[in-house]
């Protein structure tokens, strides 16, 4: 994992266990077949740093549902 990149990806995703949860959740759907939002470096370039790549840019975001989390809460 490159360093550089997740530092990136965290000034636009502040929350470690979202940024972790949204890693996790676009490296399973690269590994699947689903096509990258960004242009890979290298054929062999990691998932997860296209992962990180792709939200340092900008293209994958996190909806947060915060009346179903009071909800939960209660």
């Amino acid at each position: 994992m490159n360093v550089e990149l997740l530092e990136l990806a965290k000034d636009r995703v502040s929350n470690v266990p979202v940024l972790i949860n949204m890693v996790s959740k676009r490296v399973k759907q690269l590994n699947a077949g689903f096509r990258p939002y960004v242009k890979p470096l290298s054929l062999d370039e990691e998932k997860v740093d296209i992962a990180l790549r792709e939200i340092s840019e900008g293209l994958l975001i996190a909806e947060m549902d915060f009346e179903a989390t009071a909800r939960e809460e209660r």
